[in-house]
């Protein structure tokens, strides 16, 4: 039978489960990676499952997101991390080593494989023909401990792309298109397979740039075929010998088709404050513009840092602009420096910032107030940048380096003749910054006095009453329940800490009330928990209190860690019942047997609704043996 990419490697790594949409699925990781924002946690529950050394074909720790020391906090859980590492059997990326998507594709992706981050960005490496998957950390520690990552089977959207880019439009360009056609939640239970003529056009960075940025459509993954460019970039890394060619058959059959001809697709731009509330370049220049970003794990490549350089070169930045650039990897930046590009992008006036993810995730560099900022990133929600009031926008960096000279929003395509980048059939290659464990581990695991213990939380109980603490609209970002940025992000390793900050841009008062009142519920819209994988957005409202969340549809990710952390997550029946639920309303509902169809008593209105409790069974048996961080330690205590 005539299958697709996704499928093919699917079928090789089924461990539970029929491949058929909508199922239950379980698969087998060869790969997992971590960061320090969401790693902390996850070794933390991986420490707690009593396995002795992970069980994974390779398990990689990264230290990326919060690397700004302004206490002792952050440098006691990169210290963790390391010893945990070495310990367990873990491959440990120093701090400034640079950002673990960018790295993991240069130096570890392989084709055919599956991976589990516990970031929502992980699937950048289906740039490389993997099957790439955000998750929580939970879900992570759960893979390493040798579980198989279990989720609903994701129908498989073909993205058919023909013709190729023209000069100036770039692979950001046409994941922003994808996105204007599908919105935020578009892509959610969906696999984004891209075929077709145009592929063959594009590099390995540019693919990765699509699949990294296809999470914002809500997919669970994005995957690029492994052909003859494959075998380049990887010929390039020295590791030609891990190429695999796969590719769907030429007569599968895909769930629907998009189409993009990359001859017509033009410079485009996010408008504040949604990754798909998309425009032409063109319809909105003029914008003055206070700051430009140039990084991410979207766009900190060699080949975007080379363009990047080589339109900079001999030119100014505008003194209206502060720009920053920030490579996505150490190997990134010694080619820059060693092809001498560096020099053109420091004397055009760039700010050269330490190779991670900074800006994006609030962690340095947040705008002035009111300031428009022009990023290369691939999230711009109310806030994330640092400033509340900052209207950020989202571009190619060829976009980003226009704004830059001119000072405004200016269509890239009048800077000049688009430069000509080559990249070295072998690149400069240095490892030194990764720490590959030994065996046996002799130290000590050492912890600073930030970390503390994970919470302890029984299984849910057969009935369910509270106040409805806090009533929220559509698409809710984990951003919006529980920030980053560098005050709150230092204490992701002290849950009873981090906790006071959910909800913290909502409604201030949230933290104290729930704890007030012993807990309760949350009602949300449409998209519920969109955004990153923090597991903490999950976590801490848990800690807080709060029982179930009742919303008209909840994100991938979120929803798997509510699962995991023990609060019931609720869909509206009828979702014309959202309008009727208020904050400070009294709910009930008995949830004995966790039975999908339930009945919500609202005492404050003397009225009921129904909801839907759509879970697997292995789900339910989480919820009921109060979470998944249980339930693997009794499976394992047992063996």
């Amino acid at each position: 039978m005539s299958t697709t990419l996704a499928e093919k490697i699917i079928t090789h790594h089924l461990a539970e489960g029929k491949m058929e949409p909508g199922e239950q699925i379980g698969l087998k990781i060869d790969h997992t990676l971590t960061q320090d924002s969401t790693g902390t946690l996850a070794y933390l529950e991986f420490e707690a499952m009593g396995v002795p050394r992970v069980k994974t074909k390779l398990s990689l720790s990264f230290v990326d997101h919060n690397m700004l020391q302004n206490d002792f906090r952050n440098a006691d859980d990169h210290r963790y991390l390391q010893d945990v590492a070495a310990k367990y059997g873990v491959v440990f990326s120093r701090p400034g080593n640079g950002i673990c998507h960018q790295i993991h594709l240069e130096r570890f992706a392989r084709p055919g494989y599956t991976l589990l981050g516990s970031d929502s960005h992980t699937p950048t490496a289906g740039g490389m023909g993997m099957i790439a998957i955000g998750a929580g950390g939970l879900d992570v520690a759960a893979a390493m401990a040798g579980e198989p990552f279990y989720l609903e089977m994701p129908s498989i959207m073909g993205v058919k792309l023909t013709g190729a880019l023209s000069p100036f439009a770039s692979a950001k360009d046409v994941i922003l298109e994808v996105l204007r056609r599908l919105s935020v939640k578009g892509g959610v239970n969906k696999i984004l397979e891209y075929f077709g003529s145009g592929v063959k056009t594009l590099s390995v960075p540019e693919r990765a740039t699509i699949t990294n940025m296809g999470t914002e459509t809500g997919a669970t993954t994005s995957i690029f075929p492994s052909d003859e460019v494959t075998k380049t970039f990887l010929r390039s890394q020295g590791r030609a010998d891990q190429w695999l060619p796969l590719t769907a058959d030429d007569d599968a059959k895909y769930s629907e088709v998009i189409e993009v001809d990359l001859g017509k697709v033009e410079p485009l731009i996010a408008l504040p404050h949604s990754p798909d509330n998309v425009k032409a370049v063109s319809d909105v220049e003029g914008t003055p513009v206070d700051q430009v970003c140039i990084g991410s794990c979207t766009n900190s490549s060699l080949r975007d840092l080379k363009t990047v350089a080589a339109l900079l070169k001999g030119k100014k930045v505008s003194e209206k602009v502060s720009l920053t650039i920030s490579s996505g990897s150490r190997q990134v930046l010694e080619n820059l420096a060693a092809s001498g590009e560096l020099v053109d992008i420091i004397r055009a006036g760039a700010r050269i910032l330490e190779n991670g993810c900074g800006p994006c995730i609030g962690i340095g560099q947040a705008p002035q107030t009111d300031a428009v900022s022009i990023r290369t990133f691939n999230r711009n929600f109310k806030g994330r940048s640092g400033t509340q009031s900052a209207q950020v926008y989202l571009a190619s960096p060829e976009t980003a380096v226009a704004a830059a000279l001119y000072g405004e929003i200016t269509d890239p395509r009048k800077i000049g003749e688009y430069p000509k980048i080559t990249l070295p059939e072998k690149v400069i290659v240095e490892d030194s910054m990764f720490i590959f464990p030994e065996q046996p581990f002799t130290g000590e695991v050492r912890r600073g006095p930030n970390i503390k213990p994970l919470p302890k939380f029984t299984p849910v109980p057969e009935r369910l009453a509270g106040e409805v603490l806090l009533k929220t609209g559509d698409n809710v970002s984990t951003d919006d329940i529980l920030p980053g940025g560098s005050e709150v992000m230092s204490l992701r390793s002290n849950i009873p800490e981090i906790s006071k900050h959910v909800f913290r841009y909502v409604d201030s008062s949230f933290a104290d009330r729930a704890l007030a009142k012993g807990g309760g519920f949350i009602v949300g819209g449409e998209n519920y928990g969109q955004g990153s994988s923090r597991e903490h957005a999950a976590l801490a409202p848990k800690y807080l209190g709060v029982k179930a969340v009742i919303a008209k549809s909840f994100a991938r990710i979120h929803l798997a860690n509510l699962v995991n952390f023990g609060i019931v997550p609720l869909t509206f029946v009828d979702k014309q019942d959202y309008a009727a639920v208020a904050q400070g309303d009294m709910l009930e509902l008995d949830v004995k047997g966790l039975q999908r169809n339930l009945c919500v008593k609202n005492a404050a209105k003397g009225v009921a609704f129904r909801v839907a409790l759509d879970l697997s069974d292995r789900e339910k048996d989480l919820l009921k043996a109060g979470g998944k961080l249980a339930a693997i330690k009794a499976k394992h205590a047992e063996n």
